[in-house]
Parts: C-alpha cells; sequence; structure tokens
C-alpha cells in the first residue's frame, strides 16, 4: 500500500504550514529544509511553479502518492460542479480522513494505520482500505474488540464541533457521514483552483 513514509517535519518546513502534523518543530525553525536553509532566499514561484506546490501540498496533507491524487482529481472533473471544491469533497470523504475528522485517531496517519489493522468498521462491517470514499449515511466505528482497547481509545477525543458534516456518538464511539463537506467548511489551506489549472493544462 504506497504511502509517504519520509521525514514530515521537512515537509512541513517547505511550505511553512504543519501540514504533516501538530506543527509544534515550526516554532523551533520555520525555515526551509536543507543547508542553507536559514539564509536561503525564498525565490518568487512562476505560474507552474504556485500551481505545482499547491498540488503538493494536497498530497501531503491528505497522505496521497501522484497516481491516487491524479485518479482523484479525474474523478473530481467527471462530477457535475465546480471541479476544484469536488476534489477537496472527494479527499475529505476518504475513509482514513474520515476517520481523523471524527477524533477517533490523532492525526490521518494513525487513522491510515487504524484503517490498515482492522481496528475500523463501516455500517457494521471491517473495512481496511483507507482510500474507501464515504458516502452520506456510512456510519464509521471502532470494531467491537478495538472498542475496550485502552491504547486504541486513549487518543479518541471526539468530533470538532466546526465539522458540520459528520455526527459522533461517544456512548456507542460511532459517527455518521451525514453528507459531503462544503469548501468553505474545509479548513486546510489549499487553493484547489490552482491544482485544476495545473491538470488542465
Amino acid at each position: 500500500m504506497a504511502r509517504y513514509t519520509g521525514p514530515k517535519t521537512k515537509i512541513s518546513r517547505r511550505f511553512g504550514e504543519p501540514i504533516t502534523g501538530n506543527g509544534k518543530w515550526l516554532t523551533k525553525n520555520s525555515n526551509p529544509p536543507g543547508q542553507h536553509g536559514a539564509n536561503k532566499k525564498r525565490k518568487t514561484l512562476s505560474e507552474y511553479g504556485l500551481q505545482l506546490k499547491e498540488k503538493q501540498k494536497a498530497k501531503y496533507t491528505y497522505g496521497l502518492l501522484e497516481k491516487q491524487f491524479r485518479r482523484t482529481f479525474d474523478e473530481a472533473s467527471r462530477k457535475r460542479g465546480v471541479t476544484g471544491e469536488n476534489l477537496i469533497k472527494l479527499l475529505e470523504a476518504r475513509l482514513d480522513n474520515t476517520v481523523f475528522r471524527l477524533g477517533i485517531a490523532p492525526s490521518r496517519q494513525a487513522a491510515r494505520q487504524l484503517v490498515s489493522h482492522k481496528h475500523i468498521t463501516v455500517n457494521g462491517e471491517v473495512l481496511n482500505i483507507p482510500s474507501y470514499s464515504c458516502k452520506p449515511g456510512d456510519v464509521i466505528g471502532l470494531k467491537n474488540k478495538s472498542a475496550v482497547n485502552a491504547s486504541i481509545t486513549g487518543f479518541v477525543r471526539g468530533k470538532n464541533p466546526k465539522f458540520n458534516w459528520m455526527e459522533w456518538n461517544e456512548t456507542e464511539m460511532k459517527g455518521t457521514f451525514i453528507a459531503y463537506p462544503e469548501r468553505e467548511s474545509v479548513p486546510e489551506n489549499i487553493k484547489e483552483q490552482l491544482i485544476v489549472e495545473l491538470y488542465s493544462k
């Protein structure tokens, strides 16, 4: 199962944003990575450079590699509506991202691991495919054995109230994917229109 396994803080420093974690190291060193990072002047990017940067940021944020990201974009372009907004909706609907948004896991990487290790159920069935696209009405929760495992439940913090496209039942340790989110509800700092322009060339 392909995924990025390189240094995460280095990626965050490249973009100057905590896109792969909590960003605690950015407060200590927010310079670009590399030997001359502190003295390196950030060049003014070309139009293509800006578009590529936004695509790379989205890929690292949601934990996709190039081929999978391109497939997601192609699916978004086939749907009705604005392609950029469709792309964000599809990325947010991924099972690993939904597990993270529900507060079951502290990060997308941890959520992906929970899914891959068969701790997560969708509509009562164990599902170990992180890229599974949740549909409105899907119920996501922990497997019965996992729900009583303190090493797993210790990280459960519950859903952030601002994520209004999901519901979380703390008693049953289950959440419901109600609908695809509107773009303004998604907090990620991604200029999706630049990604559309890049792939439209």
